[in-house]
């Protein structure tokens, strides 16, 4: 957050045209959607969530006349899009999960950005899961490229501008700004990742929890079922036995 501040406060100071990663295209015909789930399933429905937002958007996009094509973080949004028969422009499993470096953030972004940059698409966005809890970690999609307008510190009402920092920038506030879009992009998908990440863990957590719950029900129940029934047998040997003791009798 404090990145994106002072990156608006740049912005601000910055010429209307200063980067071409903040200027939308004129014509929009081509997508990237970086979809981000995980690798292995038993997570409740942490993977059909995501998948079923990257589902919503690629109709919304298609229904536009415009070209989709998919970057897979994982192998469930991979399998998706395969069995879907969707344009795959490249794929990072064994990644969500894991321990995440940021040099794989850096890397996919900035393939990204080359291919905004070279017209391979006009537009980019994730679709990862937000953490919000351990029982909450709803999925959503953020504009990547062209980057949406960055508010400035100075901008926010409730801020007092007599405290605000005002930043010396040397040699541009333009060169900067063309230094540090890029980290930008590269920051937003290192955190969607870290977010998946600890958002997959969570429902797995909690998926494995429930499961564990239903499991000890279940055996409640047929212990119960079986107390019964040995119950019912014993009561049955018991009449045979004094049945038979009455017809002795008799």
């Amino acid at each position: 957050e404090k990145f994106s501040e002072v990156l608006g406060n740049i912005a601000d100071k910055a010429g209307d045209d200063a980067s071409p990663l903040l200027t939308p295209k004129d014509e929009v015909n081509r997508v990237l959607i970086v979809l981000m789930t995980s690798d292995r399933g038993l997570c409740g429905g942490f993977n059909g969530n995501l998948i079923e937002t990257a589902e919503k958007l690629l109709k919304e996009k298609s229904a536009k006349g415009l070209s989709v094509s998919f970057v897979n973080f994982g192998k469930k949004g991979r399998d998706w899009c395969r069995n879907n028969e969707l344009a795959i422009k490249n794929q990072y499993l064994n990644v969500v999960g894991g321990k995440i470096a940021f040099n794989v953030a850096s890397k996919s972004g900035q393939e990204i950005i080359n291919g905004f940059l070279d017209g391979t698409y006009d537009e980019a966005y994730v679709i990862y899961a937000s953490f919000q809890g351990m029982g909450a970690q709803p999925p959503v999609v953020k504009q990547l490229l062209p980057i949406p307008v960055i508010e400035s510190a100075e901008s926010e009402v409730d801020k007092d501008a007599a405290f605000m920092a005002e930043h010396i920038i040397e040699p541009s506030p333009d060169e900067l700004l063309n230094e540090m879009l890029p980290k930008n992009v590269f920051i937003q998908i290192h955190n969607a990742l870290l977010e998946t990440s600890t958002s997959e863990h969570a429902a797995r957590m909690k998926a494995m929890d429930n499961a564990t719950k239903a499991c000890n029900d279940m055996i409640d129940n047929l212990t119960l079922a079986y107390n019964k029934a040995r119950q019912a047998a014993i009561t049955m040997e018991l009449m045979d036995i004094i049945g038979g003791a009455e017809a002795l009798k008799g």
